[in-house]
């Protein structure tokens, strides 16, 4: 279930960092648009893609855990097809954040009944970058 706006506005006001699970360095991809724009907002960007050493500027991390034992996580951004999420979102659970976000596109809705069940919310098939302009943060 989507929260509702307030509610969204308060979890990315306080949130500072995302971690981006799929973050590519490609500049054409929404992915690392979406992440420049929130790194422009003042976010820390935590890259999550275990083909790369660096994106954005950042250390990229193989895994969310991994990502995890470095930094503590807000938001899990997800840019990976619909198929794959179950298990990054199984981790993000683990991992504890404010927030899980599948981009425009993801949808996993079983995946969405476990993380409400962990008391996480969760978003899913929505931009975060036009959320995050449309409320204004």
């Amino acid at each position: 279930m989507m929260p509702s706006d307030a509610d969204l506005r308060a979890l990315l006001h306080e949130s500072r960092t995302i971690a981006v699970v799929g973050l590519s360095p490609n500049p054409m991809r929404p992915s690392n648009s979406v992440a420049r724009h929130m790194q422009r907002s003042g976010y820390m960007i935590v890259p999550v893609n275990p083909g790369h050493n660096e994106i954005l500027g950042e250390k990229s991390y193989r895994s969310l855990s991994d990502a995890a034992r470095e930094h503590p996580i807000d938001i899990v951004d997800v840019f990976r097809r619909s198929e794959h999420v179950g298990a990054i979102v199984d981790e993000a659970i683990a991992v504890r954040p404010k927030l899980i976000w599948l981009q425009l596109g993801v949808v996993d809705r079983d995946a969405a009944v476990r993380a409400e069940a962990a008391g996480i919310p969760f978003i899913q098939d929505h931009c975060l970058a036009i959320e995050h302009s449309r409320l204004e943060v």
